[in-house]
């Protein structure tokens, strides 16, 4: 792939979760503060940025932060920063296949979940090429609904509201916190980026030039969808809704948006999806390839697809899809991905760089650290729990690794 393919991987993936999941639990955290949430989420974002696109520059290779942990900070952790990936993304998967059945099928969302999972699963088995240029072409659409649906509701706003209950509490700098950490949930798309650094070409270039373009304009496009929601409709009945943007249009000067975004919708969770499964399945593959997952899902075929990797991810998505909703997948999700950062950031602090530079990764881990612990009890314990599942099995295999390299 070259640069605009992998800039369509990370937007496709970004803009999916972020405009149709994460503002409506944010302003519901953050009320009319919801700005202040969204810049310090893009804060946290950039500085990750800014990390993964410097350790992708020096391991071009899949995997992303199981590498980048593995090489800089000692096996372990590269295994507990891949842990963190695949169990916080393969729910994510889970999430975004879920919002594309709430969306287009509300009475039937589980099934139609599934027949998208398996059918981004047979795009995924076509080979990367032709995933990218999927994921071209819904980026595309999904600007161009967003960006109308900014114009409409700036330019044709509705003219009366259903009063929503006023808030019970004020805002406080913890509930910020929250909001900016349920914001932050939708910029990770960048990290698919660096974990597909095989299958780009000039990766030294291409992926610090991708990560920047994809961050930069996801940043734009939800501060124009911020400003928009705020201006037109308010904190308090934004924070009500299930389907925002879709219902703001319906109720706006121009309904028949409305459904359009519902579509638009489905198509941006379905790009979502599409690169979750790409960056997953390549992060499986780096640690089959170790010897940390079951060997078996390092089998590639004669184009270099992961097929191993991809059936297992696409059957662990499904299970998810089938036993669970959309708010119990996304709980523990976000504490594991902003593990997963601050590990990368951690690991981008040993770089050689000047005092200026090496700041950066402290000031990201910081943040991942401090937006995680404001997230909800439930989902920091869920989430803590799976990490340390897969902190205590990368200590283990690496202590019987070395106990087993030493006695021979």
């Amino acid at each position: 792939m070259g640069t605009p393919d992998a800039v369509a991987v990370g937007l496709a993936t970004m803009i999916g979760a972020g405009v149709f999941v994460a503002f409506a639990p944010a302003a519901r955290a953050s009320g009319d503060l919801l700005l202040l949430a969204l810049a310090i989420a893009v804060v946290v974002a950039g500085l990750n940025a800014h990390s993964s696109a410097r350790l992708a520059a020096r391991y071009a290779e899949s995997g992303g932060a199981y590498v980048y942990g593995r090489e800089r900070l000692g096996t372990p952790w590269g295994h507990l920063a891949g842990w963190a990936f695949v169990v916080g993304k393969t729910a994510s998967s889970a999430a975004m296949a879920l919002t594309v059945g709430a969306y287009l099928a509300p009475g039937r969302s589980t099934s139609l979940a599934v027949v998208v999972v398996l059918a981004v699963l047979a795009l995924n088995l076509l080979g990367v090429q032709r995933s990218a240029r999927a994921a071209t072409v819904i980026a595309a659409v999904v600007i161009a609904g967003l960006l109308a649906f900014v114009a409409v509701m700036l330019l044709a706003p509705p003219e009366l509201l259903v009063e929503s209950a006023p808030r019970s509490d004020p805002v406080g700098v913890l509930g910020v916190l929250q909001g900016a950490g349920f914001l932050f949930f939708a910029f990770a798309g960048y990290a698919r980026i660096a974990t597909l650094g095989e299958e780009v070409r000039d990766p030294a270039r291409a992926i610090p030039r991708a990560v920047l373009i994809a961050l930069s304009a996801v940043a734009v496009i939800y501060l124009l969808v911020a400003v928009a929601l705020l201006r037109s409709v308010g904190s308090e009945w934004l924070s009500a809704r299930v389907s925002p943007l879709a219902e703001a249009a319906e109720i706006s000067g121009v309904p028949w948006l409305g459904p359009v975004l519902r579509v638009v919708a489905g198509v941006a969770a379905t790009g979502a999806l599409l690169a979750l499964l790409l960056g997953v399945s390549r992060t499986v593959l780096a640690m089959a390839r170790d010897r940390y997952l079951p060997h078996l899902l390092a089998r590639v075929d004669q184009r270099g697809v992961p097929v191993a990797a991809e059936l297992s991810v696409a059957l662990a998505v499904v299970l998810l899809v089938v036993l669970f909703d959309v708010r119990a997948v996304i709980g523990f999700s976000s504490v594991c991905v902003l593990a997963y950062y601050a590990i990368a950031n951690a690991s981008a602090a040993t770089l050689p760089a000047g005092a200026l530079a090496r700041s950066i990764p402290v000031l990201g881990m910081i943040g991942c650290l401090v937006v995680a612990l404001a997230l909800p009890l439930t989902s920091l314990v869920s989430g803590v729990l799976v990490l340390l599942v897969g902190a205590a099995t990368g200590w283990l295999s690496h202590t019987a690794r070395t106990a087993g390299g030493e006695g021979g």
